[in-house]
């Protein structure tokens, strides 16, 4: 039974330590003149879908909600963060070159189409970002839109 509390008494300690290891959630300033859905006017309603469902991870507009500052969970998700801008960052959309914006926009679709994303991880605390079948649909046909008429 020692043993046992010892046990416990040091993972409580581990844990406590472990919350002074600082984590960045600083957002860059975001230009407007190269932020996605202001670069593109996009309409208010994928605006709103866009910055439920996808601009917590993919843009430097992170909203963190409060398991984000209890570590390890904090690492985690800024983990996560860190990763969804390197894939595709909305805040620099019009510093990307012109393939690499294509790519993006049908890596985009089909993940939208994969219900791959929003990761399903998210959506359980983020209910706004539990996104419709026509809320999916009218993504994907904004996205295939802007690659067909390449205005992207």
């Amino acid at each position: 039974m020692k043993t046992v509390k010892k046990v416990i008494f040091w993972v409580l300690v581990g844990f406590a330590l472990i919350q002074f290891v600082p984590i960045d959630r600083i957002n860059k300033p975001v230009d407007h003149t190269v932020n996605f859905v202001d670069a593109k006017k996009s309409p208010e309603k994928i605006r709103t879908l866009l910055k439920n469902a996808c601009y917590d991870c993919h843009s430097n507009e992170t909203v963190y909600p409060k398991y984000a500052f209890i570590a390890p969970i904090s690492w985690s998700v800024k983990s996560h963060v860190n990763e969804g801008r390197e894939h595709l960052n909305f805040s620099v959309w019009e510093t990307y070159n012109k393939d690499l914006k294509a790519n993006m926009l049908t890596k985009s679709v089909q993940t939208i189409q994969g219900k791959t994303m929003p990761m399903p991880g998210y959506i359980v605390y983020h209910n706004e970002a539990n996104l419709s079948e026509a809320e999916r649909s009218l993504l994907v046909q904004y996205f295939e839109g802007m690659l067909k008429s390449k205005t992207y």
